[in-house]
């Protein structure tokens, strides 16, 4: 309950500054502002999360997929500057990890040479989502192919991750992939679903955040 506490906290205290920063000073400034506040988010949020892959009464599900994901779409500003936060986030998925099965003695059954597969997997959603920011607005149509590439890169990041780990995990020699894939295809829907719910949420916060900019923006002109 802490980590989701101190998520809130910490975006009840980034949005205002966030707003006010968007309304003074020039663009560029306001664009940075915007930038950093936007990783820090993701960098708590996943810090938040990353410890309870599928979430309790007390702990929010894991947040990885969805924070890799809304990098890219958020972060798309510069190709230099996406890879390096790309980079300082798989650090920090490490990192966590590393702590994990250290520290806490969170079981360290996932910690095998399949392990080094989940760069390309985030990766793959990185990209998804500076693939769709180059390309679409998420206004209109927009929203709808921002669903459908959300989805995809889920899936496609369950497929691969799955795959990646039946075959160098060193785990299954007695297991077939048919069975294999009969055992994990149950956590897919809950899996996908997860991602799906934190990108709606951050696309929901996105709009609502819009709405109230514009409304700002115009009242002192209707005053007059």
């Amino acid at each position: 309950m802490h980590f989701a506490t101190l998520l809130f906290s910490l975006l009840r205290v980034l949005l205002p500054i966030l707003e006010q920063s968007l309304n003074q000073g020039d663009a560029m400034n306001n664009t940075q502002t915007k930038n950093i506040t936007i990783f820090a988010v993701l960098a708590v949020l996943m810090a938040a999360t990353r410890f309870n892959h599928f979430g309790s009464a007390a702990a929010l599900p894991d947040a990885s997929l969805a924070v890799f994901f809304l990098g890219g779409l958020y972060l798309s500003w510069s190709a230099r500057m996406s890879m390096a936060a790309f980079v300082v986030l798989i650090l920090e998925a490490g990192l966590i990890d590393y702590y994990a099965t250290t520290v806490q003695g969170v079981d360290d059954w996932c910690m095998t040479p399949a392990y080094w597969f989940l760069i390309p997997t985030y990766g793959s959603l990185w990209l998804t989502g500076r693939w769709f920011a180059l390309r679409h607005t998420i206004q209109g149509k927009g929203m709808i192919a921002l669903i459908a590439a959300a989805w995809a890169a889920s899936s496609f990041a369950f497929v691969f991750s799955n795959a990646t780990f039946y075959l160098f995990s060193g785990k299954f020699e007695t297991m077939t992939m048919a069975e294999y894939a009969t055992r994990v295809s149950q956590y897919y829907g809950s899996y996908v679903s997860v991602a799906m719910l934190y990108i709606a949420c951050a696309v929901a916060l996105q709009v609502v955040f819009e709405l109230v900019s514009k409304q700002q923006i115009h009242t002192p002109s209707d005053a007059a």
